[in-house]
């Protein structure tokens, strides 16, 4: 079954997941995903991630983070830029998240980083998605 987009596909695993407490997720595994993934961990939405060997194509394994009591890390997560309709922000329209409480993850020319990171860099880029 083809997907028509993949990061949405992505994003709603780690939702689902995050939903039913599991432990870990597994995708199929991309250069992009893998970018987000490292981003999520560099925030501390998720615990690690892993890129399994596998043919035709590498599985992106994630490990789901809980605080104490089984708290959720991860409150909500939406695609912003879709295939249909791509978002776009510049170097002074960058967005923040629920006031700079959540993390708005951008896909600049410089890779895939934080809102944070793009405004002390000074450039913008396509706005993949809001965490928080």
């Amino acid at each position: 079954m083809s997907v028509t987009d993949p990061i949405a596909d992505m994003l709603t695993r780690i939702r689902n997941a995050n939903s039913a407490m599991k432990d870990q997720v597994s995708m199929p595994s991309s250069k992009k995903f893998v970018a987000i993934a490292k981003v999520m961990k560099e925030e501390g939405y998720i615990a690690d991630y892993e890129i399994i060997p596998n043919e035709p194509q590498d599985i992106l394994e994630i490990t789901l983070k809980y605080g104490p009591k089984k708290a959720k890390t991860i409150q909500g997560i939406r695609r912003i830029s879709k295939p249909g309709l791509r978002i776009y922000a510049g170097k002074n329209d960058l967005p923040k998240v629920l006031g700079g409480l959540g993390t708005a993850i951008i896909s600049t020319s410089s890779g895939v980083m934080t809102d944070r990171d793009a405004r002390k860099l000074g450039i913008g880029g396509e706005v993949i998605c809001y965490i928080w």
